[in-house]
């Protein structure tokens, strides 16, 4: 008998907790572990090779938990506090940074649909990593800290629709057919296409709204009842994972979008808010097979065939990111500290981004190559990111907080 499903499990915990424990060791995001775990057990090493397909749909099981989670970290308070600067300034960079990497995709011979969806993966930065860097120095409930979280939020916001919309847009570029029905016109098949789509994300959120703040709460204050720790935590798991079916058989939606909501419901309530602690653990744990499982995906191989196009890549997402950061920051008159933070907080790459590439790949908008170079350029993005900010702690420091520096904070 072949134990297939354990012996993958087994491969990518293994070499998960290795390669993080040594990341950890040199201080380096334990993500960046996670995708060298993934890179040791994947098809393009030599060694023990983990079932790819297998980790795929574990990696599914880590994106719905994953959406999970950031639904259930989503504040609309802490959003609007922060609107002024965040809401512009994260669409403003994602803009910036899509169009830079579409320019350059475009010149280096891809089309158009794979620049732009290369140049947008490019465009969100990690939550994981960024909430790592605040909390190490211990800023992440400061102004700047909050700034940085609601911008991740809108980014994130931005990237769970296109996620949704990604499959509808696939549909039109491949199926000519499609256009033809709608009068010959691509621009009016894919507005229609559009349309239905958020036409069912629109029925499917409000469903979860009207079913969410009232059923929901009503079924965790049962639960908590029986005062068992184990039917918490799977009824929060059942709540992710149901929700995120449903949105995809009933709604086709997406996972991503019913755990996102599902969360996002959670987070309302402050007995849903005590039963979600529960599952942090098995949330991080399939967290973890789904970065394994995008090391899996990496040809090693493409950091010596396409160095030019890495270091293009990294360029975008290292100083495009961060210049128009740093320009939306300073045009609102932030002090040079927080500038530089939300301008380096960026400058990095993560789950969102292996997410919509994994997708593309899979719905023909982008190759495998341009997938191997936006992993590549995320390896390289995470690690750098750690020195830039060492850089930063050593040239530039928060202002006091007494009432005359921070009046002087709009013209520094």
């Amino acid at each position: 008998m072949e134990y297939d499903l354990i012996k993958t499990i087994v491969a990518c915990i293994v070499s998960a907790f290795v390669f993080g424990f040594i990341a950890k060791r040199f201080k380096l995001p334990t993500i960046f572990g996670y995708l060298l775990a993934g890179i040791a057990v994947g098809p393009y090493t030599p060694g023990m090779v983990a079932d790819m397909h297998i980790t795929q749909q574990l990696a599914e099981i880590g994106i719905i938990l994953l959406m999970f989670g950031v639904g259930m970290h989503f504040s609309l308070k802490d959003l609007m506090a922060v609107r002024n600067i965040a809401l512009p300034g994260a669409l403003f960079q994602m803009v910036s940074a899509t169009l830079i990497g579409a320019l350059a995709m475009k010149l280096a011979g891809f089309p158009w649909s794979a620049s732009i969806v290369y140049g947008f993966s490019l465009s969100v930065a990690s939550t994981v990593v960024l909430l790592r860097a605040l909390k190490q120095r211990k800023i992440d409930k400061t102004e700047v800290g909050k700034i940085a979280v609601g911008w991740l939020i809108v980014e994130d916001i931005v990237m769970v629709f296109a996620i949704v919309l990604l499959p509808a847009l696939a549909e039109i570029i491949n199926k000519p057919d499609v256009a033809e029905v709608a009068g010959n016109s691509d621009v009016l098949a894919i507005l229609l296409s559009v349309a239905e789509v958020t036409l069912k994300i629109s029925l499917f959120a409000a469903l979860m709204i009207l079913l969410g703040r009232r059923v929901l709460p009503w079924i965790l204050v049962r639960v908590a009842k029986t005062k068992s720790r184990e039917l918490a935590t799977l009824g929060m798991l059942a709540i992710a994972m149901g929700f995120a079916y449903v949105a995809y058989s009933v709604f086709d939606s997406s996972f991503a979008l019913g755990a996102f909501l599902a969360g996002l419901m959670i987070n309302e309530s402050e007995i849903g808010q005590k039963s979600a602690d529960q599952t942090i653990p098995m949330r991080d744990v399939f967290a973890v097979l789904f970065f394994v499982s995008v090391g899996m995906l990496f040809d090693p191989a493409v950091l010596l065939e396409h160095p030019l196009l890495i270091l293009m890549t990294l360029s975008v997402i290292i100083v495009g990111k961060s210049l128009a950061a740093l320009f939306i920051m300073r045009l609102f008159k932030q002090d040079i500290y927080a500038s530089w933070v939300i301008a380096i907080s960026l400058a990095q790459i993560g789950e969102f981004s292996f997410v919509l590439a994994g997708m593309a790949v899979t719905l023909q908008f982008i190759s495998s190559d341009l997938h191997s170079l936006i992993l590549a350029s995320a390896l390289l993005s995470i690690a750098i990111n750690h020195f830039l900010f060492k850089a930063m702690d050593k040239h530039f420091k928060p202002l006091p907080s007494d009432p005359e520096s921070i009046a002087r904070r709009h013209f520094v």
